[in-house]
C-alpha cells in the first residue's frame, strides 16, 4: 500500500507531540537506565533474523501480560488461517515480553514497544513494514495510529474498551478524538458500554463490528505443579480466599472480612493478591493494624496457623492462586477501577465474589449474577457474610454454575474468527484518506 498524500497535522495532533516533547528529557533519563533494552524503545532494536524476513507482517500490540493473554487465541487463528503472515507483538513491559517468548509460537517475534515519538515509530516501521496494526483492549497511542494512517496501514482494535471517565476525558479533546477514532478501520468492544462510548466519540457505525470479549477465549493458565503440592498443606481449600487483584481502598475491607472468618474457623487463609506488588510494604502495615500475621512469597515464606494470611507480592503467579482457593474475591470492584476478569476464578473452579463496580465485564458479571453463580458484594459486612456462608458445597456448586454460565456465553458469541475475517478485509481493501492530517 503506498503512502497517503500528507498534509498538516491538525492543532490537537501538534498539541500532543509538543506535549511528548516536553517530556522527552526525563524519557531519556529512563532509558539511559534501561541499557539495552532501550534500543527497542527508540525502535532500533529486533532484527527479522530467521523469522521468513519476506513474509508480510502484521503488528500487534497489547500493554502487558493481561491483554496479551487475552490475545492469544486471535494470534494462534491468525497465525493458522493465515500461514502467509508473521506477527510482531510488541508491549509495555519486561514480563509481558516474556510471557510471549514463552509461548513459542511460530512467526512470532515480540519486541518491547516503541515510544510514542513520530520518528521511533517510523523507525519500526521501516524495519518491520507492518502491514497493518492490530491493538488491544485500550492502548490507543495518538502518534502510533496517525503514523499507520499516515502509510496507508489499516487499524483493528480487537476487545476494545473505554471507561466512561477516559471518554469524557477524549470528549475534552474532540479534534484530536474525531482523528484517533478516524484511523481506526475497525473496533470489537469487550462490551455494548464501551462499543458506544467509541461510536459517541465518532467513529463510523460501519466500522464497529460485534461485541468481543476477547478473554472469553483464552485458555486458562495453568499453576506451577511443584509449588501447588507445596504450599497446598498450608492453604486448605474449602478455607482459603483469594483477595485478586486488589487496588488501594480494598485490602482494609476483605482484611476486616477475612479477619472476622479468621476469629471464627482458626483454620482459615487467605491469600492477598494486589495488583501492583510494590505496594507490598503498604499493605503489610494494613495486615498488622488487622490484627493479623502474614507471610510474604517474595521472601519464600509459608502460611500457617499464626500466619494465616499470605502476601502475595509477585507477578505471574494468579493461575496458583486461584488452584488454591476455594473463594476469589475478584479486586478492581469495591474501587472504581471497572473490576477484574472473572474468567480466571471461573476456569480454576473457584467461587466468585465481586464488589458494584464491575464496568469492565458488565455484561459478564451480569450474567454470573442472574445465574447465582457470582456473589456480589458492597463492603467488609458484605464479604463477611459471603465468606461465612461458602462452605465446600456451596463453593464447587457456585463454581460449576460458573463454568457452565461462560461455557453458554463462548457458545453464542462472536469469536476470534470474527477479528481474523474483518483483518482480511482490511488488507485487501483499497487505502482510506488520512485522517490524522488536514
Amino acid at each position: 500500500m503506498p503512502p497517503l498524500v500528507r498534509s498538516a497535522p491538525s492543532v490537537a495532533l501538534l498539541g500532543y507531540r509538543l506535549v511528548l516533547t516536553l517530556a522527552a528529557p526525563g524519557l531519556a533519563l529512563r532509558l539511559l537506565r534501561e541499557g539495552a533494552r532501550a534500543r527497542e524503545r527508540l525502535g532500533l532494536a529486533g532484527p527479522r533474523g530467521a523469522l521468513e524476513p519476506r513474509a508480510p507482517t502484521v503488528w500487534l500490540h497489547g500493554a502487558s501480560n493481561g491483554e496479551l493473554a487475552s490475545a492469544r487465541p486471535l494470534i494462534e487463528r491468525l497465525l493458522v488461517r493465515r500461514p502467509d503472515l508473521m506477527l510482531v507483538v510488541t508491549c509495555n513491559t519486561l514480563t509481558g515480553r516474556a510471557l510471549v517468548a514463552g509461548w513459542n509460537l511460530p512467526r512470532v517475534a515480540v519486541r518491547l514497544a516503541p515510544y510514542d515519538y513520530v520518528w521511533t515509530l517510523r523507525r519500526f516501521a521501516a524495519r518491520w513494514q507492518p502491514r497493518a496494526l492490530i491493538l488491544i483492549e485500550s492502548e490507543l497511542w495518538p502518534n502510533r495510529l496517525c503514523e499507520m494512517a499516515r502509510q496507508g496501514r489499516p487499524v483493528l482494535v480487537a476487545g476494545a474498551r473505554l471507561s466512561a471517565r477516559s471518554a469524557a476525558r477524549w470528549g475534552r479533546l474532540p479534534g484530536l478524538a474525531r482523528r484517533l477514532t478516524g484511523a481506526i478501520r475497525f473496533l470489537s468492544a469487550q462490551d455494548a458500554g464501551s462499543r458506544d462510548r467509541f461510536a459517541a466519540l465518532g467513529l463510523p457505525g460501519n466500522r464497529i463490528g460485534p461485541v468481543i470479549d476477547l478473554k472469553a477465549f483464552a485458555p486458562a493458565p495453568a499453576p506451577d505443579p511443584d509449588e501447588l503440592a507445596r504450599l497446598a498443606p498450608c492453604l486448605p481449600r474449602e478455607r482459603t480466599v483469594l483477595a485478586a487483584s486488589t487496588h488501594e481502598g480494598e485490602e482494609v475491607p476483605v482484611l476486616a472480612a477475612f479477619a472476622a472468618r479468621y476469629r471464627a474457623d482458626p483454620g482459615a487463609r487467605l491469600i492477598l493478591a494486589p495488583r501492583h506488588p510494590r505496594r507490598a510494604p503498604e499493605i503489610a502495615a494494613l495486615i498488622a493494624r488487622a490484627g493479623l500475621d502474614h507471610a510474604t512469597r517474595s521472601k519464600g515464606e509459608t502460611p500457617g496457623p499464626a500466619r494465616p494470611v499470605l502476601l502475595a507480592d509477585t507477578m505471574g503467579e494468579m493461575a496458583l492462586w486461584v488452584a488454591l482457593a476455594g473463594t476469589s474475591f475478584v479486586g478492581g470492584s469495591l474501587v472504581p477501577k471497572g473490576g477484574h476478569t472473572p474468567f480466571e476464578p471461573a476456569a480454576g473452579g473457584s467461587a466468585i465474589l465481586h464488589g458494584p463496580h464491575v464496568a469492565n465485564f458488565a455484561d459478564t458479571y451480569a450474567k454470573l449474577d442472574r445465574a447465582g453463580a457470582a456473589i456480589p458484594v458492597t463492603g467488609a459486612e458484605d464479604l463477611a457474610a459471603a465468606l461465612a456462608a461458602l462452605d465446600g458445597p456451596e463453593q464447587s456448586r457456585r463454581a460449576a454454575l460458573a463454568q457452565r454460565t461462560i461455557a453458554a456465553l463462548r457458545a453464542e458469541a462472536p469469536g476470534p474468527d470474527t477479528l481474523v475475517d474483518a483483518l482480511d478485509r482490511l488488507l485487501t481493501a483499497p487505502d482510506a484518506k488520512d485522517p490524522c492530517n488536514g
